[in-house]
């Protein structure tokens, strides 16, 4: 890298501690630091919700994946993304926001003891956090292996760089500053992904690159299924991120629970969705032609530095660069922006009851300093990893397979059809799941990757179905609170644009938010706020 390079991506750093400042501007409370009080507009929601599934990850390994297998990288990731995306639009993108519009809530696993109970929610909230610190370390090992490859500098150093820039924008920010940085990862990236595209094109054929690169690459790798992929992965990975990226992956709930209504929700998901079928392409194509350019690379994880540093000018290397730092500290940030809110919102107040009686200003405290403690455990935890085949280990093995049992209860648990499904149902499947992943994961050998990603989540699936149809435990609270996400929008409804003078600045006549714990509830108004009567 030269003096240029070095300067765009110092620059890089500075502008994202800048925004993290000009964010804190607009944090008063908790509710601003978590959902922006719904005063995301829905084009920037979608923006955020599409560049939060990205990360460094997509050069390192897929990189390999469409160095050594071609255009099956696009069928089995951003396709299947895509696709569930769009059935989310419809399904549950509206259901979250009206959760924070009409009942104040801040958290995505929030709702869950009032829909389920208490013992459900921390058990959901407890797991899924420690996932969170896993998956989190893999982005954190991804940017230092592309640190060390650029610039020889080592994996630690890349990793304790980026988590503590990352770690002071967002304890400052909240999730202000991670979808401003989503944003300006969006501009970087488009800016470095077209340069790459042209660069890629002068290279070889010019813009007839596009269909005669094929004949020159190896004959399967035009295959939509190559390799280790197959059709039954594709079909898992669609039937897994059908609930991952519509709120399973609590950070992108947040999106949606932050656009200002329900139906803008809706439309920010459709945005999402499109950017997820259209653009990929453009940056899988130099993937999938570099075995053209820079042929004969052993570890298919080098291929992109190696491309990069083939084709891009002085400068353009440190966008890109940038661009990759950008990718992995907006998904860590968004990541530790939910996962502070599920901590402090519904963790802490049940192991610290003194909690709930913190102050305005006091709750805001907290909850940044649990940002930086979170951060701080997953770089921790990425440190001590060993970086050889961590990453996809981490990505398919353990993310992808797991996330489903744990986002069953709580997505389907959105939903009417499910309203008579209870605490059993929910423990039962998250239960059943994960065990059904233990055993493919430390007891068979030669498990395939669709096995290990898709028997979890179907696992799951059926319990929930069958469990509660056979012991049906809904309640009046939980079904109430399901019928009151389903309501469409109107200028009458409580999930109308925002009204300045709403003691949250939410939507007029909203309920009143859950407790720290759990649970809509309505103020009392006797004088004396709802005290007992002493018995005679």
């Amino acid at each position: 890298m030269s003096g240029v390079d070095w300067v765009v991506v110092g620059a890089y750093f500075f502008v994202m501690l800048g925004i993290g400042l000009f964010a804190s501007r607009r944090i008063d409370n908790v509710a601003d630091f978590f959902t922006a009080r719904g005063r995301i507009p829905w084009w920037l929601s979608g923006i955020s919700h599409h560049m939060s599934g990205y990360s460094a990850i997509m050069f390192v390994t897929f990189a390999a994946v469409a160095y050594d297998y071609g255009i099956t990288v696009y069928f089995w990731w951003p396709l299947t993304i895509g696709l569930a995306v769009g059935i989310g639009a419809f399904l549950f993108a509206p259901r979250w926001n009206r959760l924070r519009a009409r009942h104040g809530v801040n958290s995505p696993l929030e709702y869950l003891a009032v829909r389920y109970n208490l013992p459900t929610q921390q058990v959901l909230a407890y797991s899924g956090a420690a996932l969170k610190v896993v998956d989190i370390a893999s982005k954190w090992v991804a940017i230092a292996v592309l640190l060390q490859g650029f610039a020889d500098i080592p994996l630690a150093w890349g990793i304790v760089l980026t988590g503590v820039c990352t770690m002071i924008y967002m304890a400052f920010g909240g999730l202000w500053a991670d979808v401003l940085t989503d944003f300006g990862q969006f501009v970087i990236q488009f800016v470095a992904g077209i340069a790459m595209l042209v660069a890629v094109m002068a290279h070889l054929s010019g813009f007839a690159t596009l269909w005669t690169m094929w004949d020159e690459l190896p004959a399967d790798h035009g295959d939509p299924v190559n390799g280790s992929v197959t059709t039954g992965l594709i079909m898992a990975f669609l039937l897994v991120k059908t609930f991952e990226y519509n709120g399973g992956m609590w950070n992108l709930a947040q999106r949606y629970m932050a656009a200002p209504s329900g139906s803008r929700a809706k439309r920010s998901a459709l945005l999402s969705s499109a950017l997820w079928l259209l653009w990929p392409l453009i940056l899988f194509i130099p993937m999938i032609a570099a075995p053209l350019i820079v042929p004969g690379i052993e570890n298919g994880e080098e291929s992109y530095i190696r491309l990069a540093q083939e084709l891009l000018p002085t400068g353009l290397i440190g966008l890109l660069l940038a661009g990759f730092f950008s990718h992995t500290m907006a998904m860590v940030a968004s990541d530790s922006n939910v996962i502070t809110a599920v901590i402090t919102r519904d963790l802490a107040p049940v192991l610290v009851p003194k909690v709930r009686r913190l102050g305005e200003r006091q709750d805001l405290l907290f909850a940044r300093l649990t940002t930086v403690a979170f951060v701080t455990a997953s770089m921790g935890f990425a440190l001590f990893a060993d970086p050889d085949g961590f990453i996809m280990t981490v990505v398919v093995s353990i993310v992808a397979a797991t996330m489903g049992p744990i986002s069953i209860p709580l997505m389907l648990g959105l939903l009417p059809w499910f309203k008579r499904h209870g605490p059993l149902a929910a423990i039962g499947s998250w239960a059943g799941g994960l065990a059904v992943w233990s055993y493919l994961y430390w007891g068979v050998d030669g498990a395939t990757e669709a096995m290990t990603v898709g028997l979890p989540l179907l696992t799951s699936l059926v319990l929930y179905i069958v469990l509660g149809l056979v012991k049906p435990q809904g309640s009046a609270r939980g079904s109430a609170l399901v019928d009151s996400l389903g309501t469409p929008d109107g200028p009458d409804s409580p999930d109308a644009p925002d009204d300045p003078d709403a003691p949250d600045g939410g939507p007029r006549g909203a309920a009143a938010p859950f407790p720290a714990q759990g649970g809509p509830t309505a103020p009392d108004p006797r004088p004396d706020g709802g005290a007992a009567t002493p018995s005679p």
